[in-house]
């Protein structure tokens, strides 16, 4: 899926996002909370794919 530079971009864009976001307080702003979360939830799945590609890799070596 992502490589992990691209996983650290990705984090970079949302917590650089939360912080601009929060300083300009629209993070109210429904748009902007729906980015935020997308960007987060795309990163989560990539860590459980990733962990699970590596289990199913070891498994095979065995």
């Amino acid at each position: 899926m992502l490589s992990d530079k691209q996983s650290l971009i990705l984090t970079g864009f949302m917590v650089g996002g939360i912080f601009i976001f929060g300083i300009l307080e629209l993070l109210q702003n429904f748009i902007v909370l729906t980015v935020l979360t997308i960007i987060f939830f795309t990163i989560i799945l990539n860590m459980f794919y990733l962990k699970s590609k590596e289990k199913q890799e070891f498994q095979e070596q065995e």
